[in-house]
């Protein structure tokens, strides 16, 4: 990591985070309205900060061109995955990030892996992909309904017992695989309390343009809010690793959530210290060559060169 900034948005992660090989309860290990002592005027600066820092190391990650970036989101239904990612990502390129949701799988998709559909939105070099829901959903709607794994079209000898434990083992792999070829993995889950979730559902009900946000399949879903918090409790004690950690975010106040989903990201490109490319002697050559006859090209009466004319000599 390049400076002092990181050393303190490691500080300020740390209670975030996942241990590797930890047991986690969520309800027990994690409070939905933590928020480090801070006041929700306080965030409005440190977002601001964050997304700047985040613009200023994007640039060095898309210029140098060896390390891409995957950020998966998980929550539960009105988490505030959309607006966390809206609000973190206000100020970077948009050329240099790719968000994917994921939805109930196609038929095509059905017929191939479980991982297959995710690793075909993977970032390039120099990018950053987001995951709003990502393939940790194989490992949590798919065990809450395990009627999805029939529509899987998994031989029957691979749906027996065992095929949780099977997928955390594989997942951690292919993660492990993309971390040594360069794509560094980091994983939110925007952890809210259900009596949150409930206030959220009835403000999308009682707003009317909010309607359209809710879904009586959210209701559904919530009667299943403890296999729900049993099947997030092993599946962050199971896929937490060293080279791809979980941080499991307070998320009952929206503002303190896109405060921590900003400073890991940050942290996880700070660690990575892209740089810009170096110029060799030769380029550098080839560069006054066109300065110089650039230069000559300036109209009479302008200066030769307005960026060094008005911050001093370029060439220093």
């Amino acid at each position: 990591m390049s400076d002092d900034r990181a050393e303190r948005i490691a500080d300020f992660i740390r209670p975030l985070r996942v241990k590797p090989g930890s047991k986690v309860n969520l309800g027990r290990d994690f409070d939905p309205r933590y928020r480090a002592g801070l006041k929700k005027r306080d965030g409005v600066e440190l977002l601001r900060a964050g997304v700047s820092l985040l613009a200023e190391y994007q640039d060095r990650l898309a210029a140098q061109d060896t390390y891409g970036v995957l950020l998966c989101l998980q929550a539960l239904d009105a988490g505030g995955k959309d607006g966390t990612i809206r609000h973190v990502m206000s100020g970077v390129n948009p050329q240099g990030v790719r968000v994917s949701s994921f939805k109930v799988p196609s038929a095509e998709e059905l017929d191939h892996d479980y991982l297959w559909r995710y690793a075909r939105r993977l970032p390039a070099r120099g990018e950053i992909a987001i995951f709003n829901r990502s393939h940790y959903e194989e490992v949590l709607v798919v065990r809450v309904h395990p009627e999805n794994l029939l529509r899987q079209k998994l031989p029957d000898s691979t749906r027996g017992a065992g095929i949780w434990e099977r997928r955390y083992r594989e997942i951690n792999n292919w993660e492990r695989y993309l971390t040594d070829n360069g794509f560094k993995v980091v994983k939110v889950f925007l952890n809210l309390s259900k009596e949150e979730q409930r206030t959220r559902f009835l403000k999308r009900i009682d707003l009317p343009d909010k309607n359209w946000k809710f879904s009586a399949a959210d209701v559904r879903e919530r009667r299943h809010w403890d296999e729900y918090q049993s099947a997030f409790s092993e599946m962050l004690s199971a896929t937490s690793t060293r080279w791809a950690p979980w941080y499991v975010v307070p998320a009952d106040r929206k503002w303190f959530a896109r405060i921590c989903t900003a400073a890991v990201l940050a942290h996880t490109l700070m660690d990575i210290d892209p740089r810009y490319p170096a110029v060799d002697d030769e380029a550098r050559a080839d560069l006054l060559v066109a300065k110089r006859e650039l230069e000559q090209e300036a109209p009479a009466g302008a200066p030769a060169d307005p960026y060094a004319s008005r911050h001093g000599d370029a060439d220093r």
